[in-house]
């Protein structure tokens, strides 16, 4: 059985990747001028889009929590909606939150809030998936020694790294701000202008034309 959960995983991981790697070529087909760099926005949205289908479509089809109780039609959809009701409820707490490690607040808010959706894509929609919108076992997976599973193993240790990929992307921006690909106008967040100091986090010194 711990095979075939391990194939399983497997197999679900690599279909996550081989949309992320269709959400870059199949757009490209239907839009004018897409590409990741110049279109980057659209290409987020895909993105979640695509990565989302996937892991609603695989979850469904392995499984890997069945429960014997059959639900009415009604429990599913307050269940979807529910779900629905989380994930944007996490676009909103990381958006919050990017915003109070330096985001400009009005400014570039699109992009702000694209940033969160697709963390939350990675991070909020795969919970959703397997633990559906049930708070105490969030908490029991996320805790220590609260793991029951190879899934919920995989749950918790792609959702850490989520957050420390997006903490180490931002962390090197500081780095070549003097660069000519960089913007030109300087901005600090409150916090390290008040301190009257670089902000190093995810919202160093940027300058913007």
């Amino acid at each position: 059985m711990k095979d075939t959960d391990i194939k399983r995983l497997l197999y679900t991981h690599l279909l996550c990747i081989f949309s992320i790697i269709l959400s870059v070529f199949i757009p490209s087909l239907f839009l004018e001028n897409f590409s990741i760099l110049e279109t980057h926005l659209t290409w987020l949205c895909i993105c979640s889009g695509f990565v989302t289908a996937v892991n609603l479509v695989l979850y469904l089809a392995v499984k890997p929590n069945t429960s014997s109780k059959r639900s009415s039609l009604s429990h599913k959809v307050t269940r979807f909606l529910k779900c629905c009701i989380y994930f944007l409820m996490s676009c909103f707490s990381f958006h919050v939150i990017f915003v109070l490690y330096g985001a400009p607040l009005i400014e570039l808010a699109l992009e702000t809030f694209l940033f969160a959706v697709i963390l939350s894509t990675f991070t909020t929609v795969p919970c959703l998936c397997l633990l559906g919108p049930n708070l105490k076992a969030w908490l029991r997976v996320f805790s220590r020694n609260g793991v029951s599973s190879i899934w919920e193993n995989s749950l918790q240790m792609t959702t850490i790294s989520s957050f420390v990929g997006a903490w180490l992307g931002a962390l090197p921006i500081p780095l070549d701000w003097e660069r000519p690909w960089q913007m030109t106008v300087e901005r600090k967040c409150s916090i390290c202008r008040s301190l009257h100091v670089p902000c190093m986090g995810l919202g160093p010194v940027i300058r913007v034309t």
